[in-house]
C-alpha cells in the first residue's frame, strides 16, 4: 500500500514508530509549501525532515550537501530503505551522471543529492528547468556564514539558483550555529520569512572529558584502552602530519588506526574511510579542518588531541559520537600552545579585523569551557542559548569536582614578569625567569637582574604553565601575533597587580585509574541474560556478512541499536520483526527471513540467500 502521510512513510521506509522533537511540524511546514530553518543537533534526525517531504511531495527533492562521502552514505541508506534516491558528484562518470538525469526527468527519483559546485554549473541549472522540483534542502547550512566554523564560498551563490523557483519551498539545516551565525544564514539564504525550528542541543548519551595536554599520544592511548578497547572512534588533530604520526603510533601500540586528510591521494583517503565505515578499521585519525562527512551511527568516541577553533566546531565534531543514542565519549586534551597556534592562524587570515575579532571571541569561549570547573553540559547548552541547571553527573567536572586554589600572588608574580621583560615573551621563557634559571638567553637579555627573577621557585614548571594558561583563558593576559610576539597585559591585569582583584585557579589533575573507572559508561555489549548476548554477537556477524556481500557499510543494513532490540525481543515472525525499532516494511521484506533464521539459531548462508 502506498504511504499517504508522514507517519506512514516514517514507519514504512525508516522503521520508526514516532517522530522526534519538531520533526513532524517541520515536515508539514515544507509540505505546505513554506520555507523552514532547522537547527537540530547531530543524531537528532535532521535528514528525515527533508527526506520524508521529498518522498511525499509532487516532484523531486534537491538536496544540496557539501560532503561527497556523506551524500553517498545517505543515498545508500535510502536505497536500502526502498526510497528512489541518487546523487550527482565528481565520483560518477559522464554516462552515469546522464543516466541519473534521465531517471530524474522521467519522474523516477524522489531524492537527488548534489554538491553546491555542481548546482552552480550551467548544465545542471539547465537540467533543473526540465524536471519537477518539490523542494530544495540546503544541508550543513552553516557553510554559508563566515562566522560559522566551515565557511564555503559556493554556498553564497545558492540563491542564484533557488530564486529561479520562487514557489518551491526551501529548508536549510545545520547542527551548530550560535545567534550570530543563525542570523547570517537567514540573511544569506534569503530565508527571513522562514519558520525557525530550534531543537534541544543536549546530547545526554555523550560524556564530556577535558584534560590538560601532557604526552598527548600516551593520554589518548590510555583513554582508548581503558574506556573503548573495542569500540570505533574518530581522533581529530590539527595538521596532516599529526594525523599520520598519531595513526602510525597507535598502530605500533596495537590499536588499528588510519589517517584521513585532504593531502592523501583520493583513492587512499576513500579506502581508509571505507574501511572505517565497514568496521575493518577501528580508529580514523582526521584533520579538524577537513572533517569526516560520514553517517556512521556507532562511533563510540570522538577524541581531540588538538584544540578546535570554536565551540561550534567542537560541538559539531563531538556530535559524530553516539548517533545511535547509545553511550559515547567526547574526550579532549589542550595546551597553551594550541591557543597561540590558533591565534597565529587567525592573524594570518585574509579576513577583516571584525572577522578576526569574532574568531578570537569564539576561541576564548572554547578555552573558557576547557578551564571551567562547572558542569560541561551546562556550559555547552548555555553557549547555544539553552538553559541547563548543571550537575549532569556524566561529565568529568560533575563526576570529579575540581579543586581550586587562591592564585592571586602567583598571578601578580606572573603578570609582573610579563611587564618587566617587555611584554614580548611566551610562557616558556617567562617561567625560566620566574624559576631563576641562569640560561644564556636570560643573561643576554639581562633579565637575571630584574625583581621577578627567581621569585617563582615555590611552584614547579608544570604549575606555572597552568598559571599562564589560565591567565590567558581569564583575559588577564593576551597574545600579540605581530612582529614582536608574546604575552601582553590587559586592563584587568593592572587590577590584579594593584591588589584590586583576586584570582583563583583550578588545580590540574592527572587522571588516575580510579577516576577513569568512575567515568566509564555502561558497556555496549552488556545484556541481562547470556542468550541475548550470544544472539547479539551472531546478529552482528550476520550483518557483517551481508554488508560485505552487498558492498555497503554494516550500519546501513541495521544499526547496533536495532540488533540489540532484536536480540532481546527475539521476534518469531515477520509481523514481530517489522515492529523492531529501525526495521520498517521495506527492510522486513528484504531481510526478515535470514535474520529470523539467525534468531532461531539456524545456520545461514548469505550467498545462497541473495541468489534466491
Amino acid at each position: 500500500m502506498m504511504a499517504q502521510n508522514p507517519l506512514e512513510v516514517l514507519r514504512k521506509y525508516f522503521g520508526y514508530g514516532d517522530f522526534r522533537e519538531n520533526q513532524l511540524e517541520i515536515i508539514e511546514k515544507v509540505l505546505n509549501g513554506e520555507d523552514a530553518f532547522v537547527l537540530m543537533p547531530t543524531g537528532s534526525g535532521k535528514s528525515i525532515c527533508y527526506q520524508i517531504p521529498a518522498i511525499l511531495c509532487r516532484g523531486m527533492g534537491i538536496i544540496i550537501s557539501p560532503l561527497i562521502a556523506l551524500m553517498e552514505d545517505q543515498v545508500k541508506a535510502l536505497q536500502q530503505n526502498g526510497v528512489k534516491a541518487a546523487y550527482l558528484n565528481s565520483t560518477l562518470s559522464f554516462q552515469e551522471g546522464r543516466n541519473i538525469q534521465r531517471r530524474a526527468a522521467t519522474g523516477n527519483l524522489d531524492v537527488l543529492y548534489v554538491a553546491p559546485e555542481r548546482l552552480l554549473t550551467g548544465d545542471f541549472q539547465q537540467f533543473l528547468g526540465h524536471v519537477d522540483i518539490g523542494l530544495f534542502a540546503i544541508d550543513e547550512a552553516h557553510c554559508v556564514s563566515q562566522w560559522g566554523h566551515d565557511f564555503r564560498p559556493e554556498y553564497l551563490r545558492i540563491n542564484e539558483v533557488t530564486r529561479r523557483f520562487p514557489h518551491t519551498p526551501r529548508i536549510a539545516l545545520t547542527a551548530t550555529a550560535d545567534v550570530v551565525t543563525q542570523k547570517d544564514i537567514l540573511d544569506k539564504l534569503d530565508l527571513r520569512r522562514a519558520k525557525v525550528f530550534i531543537s534541544s542541543f543536549d546530547r545526554p548519551n555523550i560524556q564530556y572529558h577535558v584534560q590538560v595536554k601532557n604526552r598527548d599520544k600516551h593520554q589518548l592511548l590510555d583513554f582508548i584502552r581503558s574506556k573503548h578497547p573495542e569500540g570505533s572512534g574518530i581522533v581529530y588533530a590539527r595538521t596532516r602530519k599529526r594525523t599520520e604520526s598519531i595513526a602510525a603510533w597507535l598502530c605500533q601500540q596495537g590499536v588499528d588506526a588510519m589517517p584521513y586528510h585532504a593531502g592523501l591521494p583520493p583513492e587512499v583517503r576513500m579506502e581508509n574511510q571505507k574501511r572505517f565505515q565497514e568496521d575493518l578499521t577501528r580508529v580514523i585519525v582526521a584533520t579538524i579542518a577537513f572533517g569526516m562527512g560520514i553517517d556512521k551511527p556507532d562511533v563510540r568516541f570522538v577524541a581531540h588531541v588538538d584544540l578546535p577553533a570554536s565551540m561550534e566546531a567542537y560541538y559539531q565534531e563531538t556530535g559524530r559520537a553516539g548517533r545511535d543514542g547509545l553511550p559515547a565519549d567526547a574526550w579532549m586534551v589542550y595546551s597553551i600552545s594550541d591557543v597561540t597556534a590558533l591565534r597565529r592562524l587567525f592573524e594570518l587570515s585574509q579576513g577583516s579585523d571584525e572577522f578576526k575579532n569574532i574568531l578570537r571571541q569564539k576561541l576564548d569561549a572554547l578555552l573558557g569551557y576547557c578551564e571551567s570547573t562547572v558542569c560541561r553540559r551546562k556550559l555547552i547548552l548555555n553557549y547555544f542559548g539553552e538553559t541547563h541547571a548543571g550537575a549532569c553527573n556524566t561529565c568529568d567536572n560533575c563526576l570529579n569536582p575540581i579543586e581550586t586554589w587562591d592564585g592571586t600572588i602567583a598571578a601578580q608574580k606572573a603578570l609582573s614578569c610579563v611587564y618587566r621583560t617587555g611584554e614580548r615573551f611566551g610562557a616558556g621563557y617567562l617561567i625560566s625567569v620566574l624559576m631563576g634559571e641562569h640560561t644564556l638567553r636570560i643573561q643576554q637579555w639581562r633579565h637575571d637582574r630584574i625583581k621577578t627573577f627567581g621569585v617563582g621557585q615555590d611552584l614547579d614548571r608544570t604549575t606555572w604553565m597552568s598559571v599562564f594558561r589560565q591567565l590567558l583563558s581569564a583575559g588577564l593576559i593576551s597574545v600579540d601575533m605581530g612582529q614582536i610576539s608574546g604575552f601582553r597585559l590587559t586592563d584587568d591585569s593592572w587590577k590584579v597587580l594593584r591588589g584590586e582583584k583576586e584570582v583563583w585557579f583550578r588545580k590540574d589533575e592527572h587522571k588516575t585509574k580510579e577516576r577513569v573507572k568512575k567515568q566509564s559508561p555502561p558497556k555496549m555489549d552488556t545484556f541481562k541474560n547470556e542468550s541475548a548476548q550470544v544472539l547479539f554477537s551472531a546478529l552482528r556477524k550476520l550483518r557483517l556478512d551481508i554488508s560485505n556481500h552487498l558492498n555497503i557499510p554494516p550500519y546501513i543494513v541495521f544499526n547496533d541499536r536495532t540488533l540489540r532490540e532484536m536480540a532481546m525481543v527475539k521476534p518469531k515472525n515477520i509481523h514481530e520483526f517489522v515492529m523492531i525499532n529501525g526495521v520498517g516494511e521495506i527492510k522486513a521484506e528484504r531481510y526478515a527471513d535470514i535474520f529470523l533464521a539467525c534468531v532461531r539459531g539456524e545456520e545461514v548462508d548469505v550467498k545462497a540467500f541473495f541468489k534466491r
